[in-house]
């Protein structure tokens, strides 16, 4: 393994560590130390990839953003109707956060406000729930009279509503509770012809458990500029 490589390894094993701390103690009581040990590597080798918390944490907020854009612009294209395909990647989001402590505690500190930090990361799925409605609007998907700005307030407000109670308790973002959701949902904003179409458990399988966490390692590529403020 080159110097190169081992560099990489344990900026990302520093990062899932330092996820690991920020989701279990909040940003203030989350240690360096207690970071570099989660890592098994030493305080000097913290402080050759960060120069601090906020560094670390800003790192954390980082790898997360880049996870959450994914997930979103996968919802932008396909063959299925607007709706549908928004139904289908709230449920990836819920998987993401299910599968991956780095989104979870990226999301809490960005909540937080940790360490004056202003970066916003729910902007990219704020903006692909308001696209995806709008195209849904221009097919003639959604009911007479469902106007999508507000059908996207109810969308995020249900959606970071989940992912909040999620943090005391990870059964919120089980399949079950966006299915429930969309039960209720999609009857009240669809247009009719799509009645009995749309799937509220969206069209992919569950491939893991409710509230397992396979401990992925944080990919961490080249810094980007990010479209999250």
């Amino acid at each position: 393994m080159t110097k190169q490589d081992r560099a990489v390894r344990t900026r990302r094993a520093l990062i899932r560590s330092a996820a690991e701390h920020f989701e279990a103690r909040g940003y203030d009581r989350a240690s360096l130390a207690e970071i570099s040990a989660g890592a098994g590597v030493s305080s000097g080798a913290l402080h050759f990839h960060f120069d601090n918390k906020a560094a670390v944490a800003d790192a954390v907020e980082q790898a997360a953003a880049r996870a959450l854009r994914r997930v979103a612009l996968t919802g932008r294209g396909g063959d299925a109707c607007a709706l549908q395909r928004l139904v289908d990647v709230t449920h990836r989001v819920a998987r993401l956060l299910r599968a991956d402590v780095v989104v979870r505690a990226g999301l809490r500190l960005n909540a937080e406000a940790a360490a004056g930090r202003a970066r916003d990361l729910r902007r990219e799925w704020r903006a692909c729930v308001h696209d995806l409605l709008k195209e849904a609007e221009r097919g003639g998907e959604l009911a007479a009279g469902v106007p999508p700005h507000r059908t996207g307030a109810v969308v995020l407000a249900a959606t970071t509503g989940i992912e909040v109670l999620a943090r005391e308790d990870r059964g919120w973002l089980a399949r079950p509770s966006l299915t429930e959701l969309w039960h209720l949902l999609l009857p009240c904003v669809a247009a009719p012809h799509l009645a009995g179409a749309l799937d509220p458990a969206g069209r992919e399988p569950d491939r893991r458990a409710p509230g397992t966490d396979p401990a992925p390692a944080p990919q961490e590529p080249a810094p980007e500029p990010l479209a999250l403020r």
